[in-house]
């Protein structure tokens, strides 16, 4: 079915298929579970024990969040494989959501031993929901809906608004109330999430039809067991050279819960009024920007119609702003380190930045994963994404590892410079990415 095909579900928001507000808010959930967990997590281990913390070096929580953080995505590839092979989509997102809030709600209980067990538990979980809800979204547009980009741009502001909210309620709760409090409120978002998508199953089922799930969960057909055309592997070859241009990114933006909430809590001034606000507030700023500037995106990319720049070209760009935003950081770690405290706007503006550089690669990431991936292994090919976003964890927490060894500047420095060299390789690469694409934008 093509763009105005006979059969196309409209009845959704802006004209988009009626699923998207099941999927939307299931995210959007999930995310506040995640996003409110992370935005406490380093705070939480390098905080002293007099604190209710858990007292470690900056080095050793750096690569625990880095360790996990990566687990979380690289998960994603088992997850889709037991989506495809086992138990289908639907299913394992379900199963998936239960996981996560045992892990959080594990997290409120004060030991060492639970504080490991919940991040294991939230490992497994989003592992088995992040790849197979993004599969979801584009399995509700038919090949060659033109409205796919924008459709996962609107999924992606589900994800910014749960991101946007949890480290104002879970932050404030953690770091103003208790820590496992924080935790607990984690647990009870995705619990919200995994009620509305059970209500709001019968709007997934053009998406589910499509997937070619049986009544059981699985995939059906011989399709399932089709030999790969040389056009299906030429797609899959590029998503492999997008999948290291993604970790550089990724690298760099998920400092965020790291090098840059470090940042935040130890050199800029948060008082206001004589009241001083939770470091992890800052967590919100970047899904502020996206809810913002996710809509303008969506209309972008439909308004500029051919003019539209292709996937690899919105992934340059990227690279080159998320680049620009330690850039910044430059000047403001100069004046931090010096011995006054820098005003938030820095990280404010940083964030713009970032922000402006997921829009141009995250969501359209995760629509070119649907369009190149065969539709039989489409959920595997999607763990495949996510290991981007693992690797690249890994290798924002190796880094953020060096915030109390290397000059802030230098660190800083070093960022921006490796990013913007791998744009530039980029941007050299598009003409012939795009001819392995075989027609797909």
């Amino acid at each position: 079915m093509t763009e105005g095909g006979a059969g196309m579900d409209t009845k959704g928001w802006a004209g988009h298929p009626r699923g998207i507000s099941t999927l939307f808010f299931t995210e959007m959930w999930e995310r506040f579970s995640y996003y409110g967990m992370r935005a406490l997590l380093i705070l939480y281990m390098v905080a002293p024990l007099s604190a209710g913390g858990l007292a470690f070096p900056t080095e050793k929580a750096a690569s625990i969040y880095g360790w996990y953080t990566a687990l979380v995505y690289a998960a994603s590839l088992p997850g889709g494989w037991v989506a495809d092979k086992l138990l289908g989509q639907y299913r394992t997102v379900l199963i998936g959501g239960i996981v996560i809030a045992l892990g959080h709600f594990t997290m409120a209980i004060e030991s060492q031993a639970t504080f490991f067990t919940g991040l294991g538990l939230i490992i497994t979980g989003t592992g088995l929901l992040k790849p197979n809800i993004s599969t979801m979204v584009g399995s509700l547009y038919a090949e060659g809906d033109k409205r796919r980009d924008a459709g996962f741009s609107i999924f992606y502001m589900g994800i910014n608004l749960g991101a946007f909210t949890a480290p104002l309620i879970c932050g404030y709760l953690g770091q103003k109330v208790d820590w496992h409090a924080g935790f607990a409120a984690a647990g009870v978002g995705m619990t919200l999430g995994l009620i509305q998508y059970v209500l709001g199953k019968d709007r997934l089922a053009p998406a589910l039809g499509r997937l070619g799930q049986t009544k059981s969960g699985g995939a059906t057909g011989p399709a399932a067991q089709a030999a790969f055309t040389p056009t299906e592997w030429k797609r899959i070859a590029v998503i492999g050279v997008m999948f290291v241009f993604a970790s550089l990114f990724w690298g760099a933006f998920e400092q965020a819960g790291s090098s840059l909430n470090l940042f935040g809590d130890r050199f800029t001034n948060r008082s206001i009024f004589g009241w001083e606000f939770p470091a992890s507030w800052l967590q919100s700023v970047n899904s502020l920007w996206l809810i913002l500037l996710a809509p303008v995106f969506a209309w972008l990319w439909i308004r500029l119609g051919k003019r539209e720049p292709s996937s690899p070209a919105k992934f340059t760009l990227g690279l080159l702003f998320v680049g620009l935003g330690f850039l910044l950081l430059v000047p403001a770690s100069m004046i931090a380190t010096g011995g006054t405290n820098v005003s938030p706007l820095w990280l404010v503006g940083v964030y713009l930045l970032h922000t402006i550089g997921e829009l141009c690669l995250s969501p359209v990431g995760l629509s070119t994963v649907t369009k190149l991936a065969p539709p039989r292994i489409v959920g595997s090919m999607m763990g495949v994404w996510f290991l981007s976003i693992a690797l690249g964890n890994k290798i924002g927490g190796w880094v953020a590892g060096f915030f109390d060894t290397l000059p802030l500047p230098q660190l800083f420095g070093a960022v921006f410079a490796t990013t913007a060299a791998a744009a530039l390789v980029l941007a050299l690469l598009i003409r012939p990415i795009r001819k392995m694409m075989g027609g797909v934008h």
